[in-house]
């Protein structure tokens, strides 16, 4: 994986905005799973970079060690051998003499191209020890938003199940709202008013029909008197008259004279 593609991911879920997320998304739960999961992968696969990376920079720091080391010793080197020369010289020896200033010349060359290349390496591995400072506090910040997308997913679910459960009690209490026109019982209550309404016209119905019945009745006994009345006439009689009621005062006699 390269550096360039290690920061754009790291720098990509760094900046993502877990609630503006949430909020656009159709159903929460199943894209925090899915955002749980991408970044469990995208942390594997930036450890497993940053360890290719830090290996890396090891591998530097112990190339600049070594020729550290090698400069170092290239100078011990050149150094015993110009003393050898100088008492080869001293002695009147200009052949062995010139022969170790000749390897204290070499050694010194060496010394040179070892100091060089750990200085050429220092620039290099600055940067890479940069590199990866930065690519171990991405990764850290990538833990971070991880533990805060578990933890909303968590409250989320919770905050779900809560308000399920706050439904079903409140439809089990409006099932039961005897005031609810809407309940079972409420229906319940509507049909037997319904019947009792019914019942009702059927009383005032057959109540009717029983008075008709009793002014039929009336209606023949009046006929009745007619036809007796009329009897009467025919046979010279008087015609009959009503009854007086037992309540009526009787008049009194009449007195010749009064």
């Amino acid at each position: 994986m390269a550096k360039q593609s290690i920061f754009g991911r790291i720098s990509q879920l760094m900046k993502a905005n877990v609630n503006a997320l949430i909020d656009q998304a159709e159903d929460p739960e199943k894209m925090l799973d899915q955002m749980v999961r991408d970044f469990t992968n995208n942390i594997a696969d930036a450890e497993s970079a940053i360890a290719e990376t830090i290996g890396n920079l090891r591998m530097l720091e112990d190339d600049h060690k070594e020729d550290v080391e090698a400069a170092a010793e290239w100078g011990q080197k050149a150094l015993a051998a110009s003393k050898q020369a100088d008492s080869y010289r001293s002695g009147g020896d200009s052949a062995n003499a010139d022969k170790f200033d000749n390897l204290a010349k070499v050694a010194l060359q060496r010394q040179i191209a070892s100091e060089n290349e750990a200085k050429a390496a220092e620039p290099q591995i600055a940067s890479q020890t940069e590199v990866v400072d930065k690519l171990k506090s991405g990764l850290n910040g990538m833990k971070g938003k991880l533990e805060q997308l578990k933890s909303k997913r968590s409250e989320l679910i919770a905050r779900a199940k809560s308000a399920q459960a706050q439904q079903q009690v409140m439809d089990a209490v409006k099932s039961v709202d005897i005031l609810d026109p809407t309940s079972e019982v409420g229906r319940f209550e509507d049909k037997i008013k319904r019947e009792e309404a019914k019942v009702r016209g059927a009383s005032e119905l057959a109540a009717s029909s029983l008075d008709a019945q009793f002014n039929q009745l009336d209606d023949l006994g009046e006929m009745t008197e007619v036809e007796a009345r009329l009897a009467a006439l025919k046979t010279g009689g008087a015609p009959a008259q009503p009854a007086v009621t037992a309540e009526a005062t009787p008049s009194a006699p009449y007195t010749p004279g009064q």
